[in-house]
């Protein structure tokens, strides 16, 4: 199959001017429980009206062989969200953007009136600096990074996070976030979860994400039981 949207895909979801729309861009591959937690903590948190899960033909940071193909990770994501206010696309496919920027920039000339947030994990800000014209993303949007298991320890520290430390609101502020001009950008706290594509994948393909060694369980075995103390009564106090 190719990595290719099927005509039905090639319809933007819904839209208004006024509305207070996320945009969740990744590979999704394969979507999981903490892409949903994500999108739903931001939702409540902004206030926002849908999430659009931009769904991309591959990163250009990433080794995309082995990717699935688009229609099948689009499919993926719409079986696991089944929400009304968000939206699975593969408009990037369509509109032939490969960078974040540009697709940013494709919607805001048709849609000046509709005020997008950027969501992303804590794990994308350590390395937004990498991002191609990350600075003018900044520029074009306020952004959330919502909290991850792990990353949130230093992606505050990253080379992106401290040039926007000065553009940083609280998060008690979170709600008026898409109402501000960029950059701005908020830090939500409250989802831990572990889960990553990353290694989703590995044991999809039968290995360990940490060692490339096959992911099989190890059999359990039961330790036997401790003796008692003092040839098994009670110590005495």
């Amino acid at each position: 199959m190719s990595n290719t949207t099927a005509p039905s895909e090639r319809f933007l979801p819904p839209n208004a001017p006024g509305m207070r729309i996320g945009l969740f861009g990744g590979t999704f591959d394969p979507p999981h429980l903490a892409h949903l937690g994500a999108t739903l903590l931001a939702m409540k948190r902004l206030k926002l009206d849908r999430v659009w899960w931009l769904v991309t033909p591959g990163n250009p940071l990433k080794n995309t062989r082995g990717l699935a193909p688009l229609a099948k990770r689009i499919a993926a994501a719409r079986a696991l969200t089944h929400h009304p206010r968000i939206d699975i696309t593969g408009i990037e496919a369509v509109i032939n953007t490969r960078y974040t920027y540009d697709t940013i920039c494709w919607l805001k000339a048709r849609f000046p009136r509709v005020r997008i947030v950027w969501i992303m994990g804590a794990d994308n800000l350590r390395h937004f600096h990498r991002w191609q014209r990350w600075r003018e993303i900044a520029r074009l949007v306020p952004i959330v990074v919502v909290d991850r298991l792990g990353p949130s320890l230093y992606a505050g520290a990253s080379p992106a996070g401290q040039a926007l430390s000065r553009f940083r609101i609280k998060e008690r502020d979170a709600s008026t976030l898409p109402d501000r001009y960029a950059p701005a950008w908020t830090f939500l706290h409250g989802l831990k979860s572990p889960l990553s594509s990353t290694a989703l994948r590995a044991l999809r393909g039968g290995k360990n994400p940490a060692k490339g060694k096959s992911a099989a369980p190890r059999p359990v075995t039961k330790k036997p039981a401790k003796k008692a103390a003092m040839g098994g009564k009670k110590p005495a106090k």
